[in-house]
């Protein structure tokens, strides 16, 4: 009797021994979080852009790795140059991090940016989860007032002209299906929006993988605008809640 559980102890060590060797996570244990990209917005800088670091901030202090990208054009250029940019970026976060994806927080054109990069580039390989704000997926009146008053050249202004609604760009990123594989996809628009315009014009179509989400249809006395979702409290709660897989549920009295 005795040998017998000498017998068993030693085989309950070495299946403890292999399972810890095998890397398995223990019962319950938290998933690693994939790393973060931030996207920004038409017209930031190719330094960083003081105006994410809060939200970059935010993120961190939830337990991300965040790296912010930047646009050496401003964000002035084709769409499609800066998806190429995106790329790079993700593909050095995989190497520095060691992921094999990672997570897009977007906002305003950065959404587009992201979009292609997911949908043309391989993207789609690459990233989890993809979070929008304030993103003109379907085109914005303020494009095409501009398009409009400047004799369709839109200053010159390639991306300008690609956020048009019914611009060449916007037609063949939205041909097909919105969402694009796997990728969980979550966009987040303010009903009082003044660059975006209608708000509606950020929202997929709904084909089982997108969360569309107007900020005040959960925390009402919520205002931010266009450049207001990157600085709020409630709308970086729902981003966390999102890059979790969760149901986005502000916490509409968070600073």
């Amino acid at each position: 009797m005795a040998k017998r559980r000498v017998l068993l102890v030693v085989s309950l060590l070495v299946a403890s021994l292999v399972t810890a060797v095998g890397g398995l996570a223990p019962a319950g244990a938290a998933p690693a979080k994939d790393p973060v990209v931030i996207v920004p917005g038409f017209t930031t800088g190719p330094v960083i852009d003081t105006g994410y670091l809060p939200l970059k901030s935010r993120l961190q202090k939830a337990g991300y790795d965040v790296t912010l990208m930047n646009f050496p054009d401003f964000g002035l250029g084709d769409i499609r140059n800066n998806s190429a940019r995106l790329a790079s970026v993700v593909a050095s976060v995989k190497s520095r991090t060691g992921a094999s994806k990672v997570d897009i927080v977007s906002h305003s054109m950065g959404g587009l940016v992201s979009r292609y990069y997911v949908k043309s580039l391989n993207g789609a390989s690459s990233v989890d989860s993809l979070i929008m704000m304030g993103t003109p997926n379907y085109g914005t009146a303020m494009a095409n007032i501009g398009t409009f008053l400047t004799f369709g050249t839109c200053v010159g202004i390639t991306a300008c002209q690609q956020m048009a609604g019914g611009s060449s760009f916007l037609n063949a990123l939205n041909a097909g299906d919105d969402t694009i594989g796997s990728v969980r996809y979550t966009s987040i628009a303010t009903k009082v929006d003044l660059v975006v315009t209608p708000y509606t014009t950020s929202f997929l179509a709904n084909d089982g993988n997108i969360s569309n989400i107007a900020v005040q249809n959960q925390c009402f006395a919520r205002l931010p605008g266009h450049l207001g979702l990157i600085l709020d409290g409630a709308v970086a709660d729902g981003v966390v809640d999102a890059l979790k897989g969760q149901s986005v549920k502000m916490n509409c009295w968070a600073l």
